[in-house]
């Protein structure tokens, strides 16, 4: 479908998704496992966050942010997944540029939040681990609040000019998004002419987050680390150490590195094939919202405890309510 105008531009005002171009009319095989994924985000993320609220003991900043991270992961997932899967089932791949643009800023916003939120998990840790005499007064509910207002306003203001640069566009030509969800390069790479501001504002996005995140993310490891190496007493708490802080690392890493190639691949004209490039979207968004409840939560010293005193409250009610117990009784 076509905008005109009386001077004889025209823009496109829907879009078709194209992302798996070599499995043309086998993409449904695609829907088992985009499903499953969503399904153990769902349910993964989901039972985290009803454990952190039932659980008085879970309510300090650390797992509060752990619950934050949790519902963003959600929010992420659900942008993009429900409308992959009815394209990858049904065939429904057509979206409008309001629904397009809609998608991108949330998809952006969200996962721009997550590395705001990843990086204040980190601080809370260095500022635990490094300063534990003065971690109440440094993370209290006055910084808490500092800090979310900070992630909203830097996330939305970002990621607004970046949407409402690329909806200024006009896409005169192919209407084809090359990917499985309005990603921002995906889209201002069909636009007819002036991009130039729109690119220069997704390189400025990847300075932005990546740019300064990652130092500090990576910093405050370091710094933990070295303080642990410092007071431990024995190899096993250092090994201990080490490993939770190497995967910690490693999930961020695959979360920064994949989306900055998916990001900068239009950017700076890398060839990627389309497949590939879809399914590395895939994988930024996915991939993190699967992993974090076990990384973040079941790994978590404190909620693998609170998970097992629920698990055992719950199997115990349920003994006591058989007709067996009942019987006995």
């Amino acid at each position: 479908m076509l905008d005109t105008s009386p001077g004889g531009n025209f823009s496109h005002s829907s879009f078709v998704f194209r992302g798996f171009p070599a499995l043309r009319h086998h993409r449904w095989l695609l829907a088992l496992p985009v499903s499953a994924s969503y399904l153990t985000v769902l349910l993964g993320n989901g039972v985290l966050v009803h454990m952190i609220q039932r659980t008085e003991s879970l309510h300090g900043p650390m797992y509060l942010l752990v619950c934050a991270l949790c519902v963003v992961d959600v929010l992420s997932a659900t942008a993009i997944a429900p409308g992959l899967l009815l394209g990858l089932v049904f065939g429904w791949d057509r979206i409008s540029l309001a629904g397009c643009l809609t998608q991108m800023f949330f998809t952006h916003f969200l996962s721009s939040l997550e590395s705001t939120l990843l990086l204040a998990m980190a601080l809370d840790r260095y500022a635990a681990v490094c300063r534990p005499l003065r971690y109440a007064e440094l993370v209290d509910a006055s910084a808490a609040t500092k800090l979310l207002l900070f992630a909203l306003v830097r996330s939305g203001s970002v990621m607004a000019t970046l949407v409402a640069l690329a909806g200024s566009l006009r896409f005169c030509g192919s209407n084809a998004i090359r990917h499985c969800y309005c990603d921002h390069m995906a889209l201002v790479s069909l636009a007819c002419d002036g991009t130039e501001t729109s690119r220069a504002a997704g390189l400025a996005v990847i300075v932005c987050f990546v740019g300064v995140d990652i130092p500090l993310i990576f910093l405050s490891y370091v710094k933990i680390l070295s303080a642990v190496f410092r007071a431990a007493g024995g190899g096993e708490e250092r090994r201990k150490a080490f490993h939770t802080c190497g995967t910690h690392l490693m999930v961020m890493m695959c979360f920064y590195l994949v989306g900055s190639v998916t990001f900068l691949s239009h950017t700076l004209n890398i060839r990627i094939p389309t497949d590939a490039n879809t399914f590395m979207g895939l994988v930024y968004i996915l991939l993190p919202a699967t992993v974090n409840p076990v990384v973040y939560g079941v790994r978590t010293k404190e909620i693998r405890g609170a998970l097992l005193r629920l698990l055992r409250g719950r199997n115990s009610t349920t003994l006591e309510g058989s007709p067996a117990a009942r019987t006995q009784t």
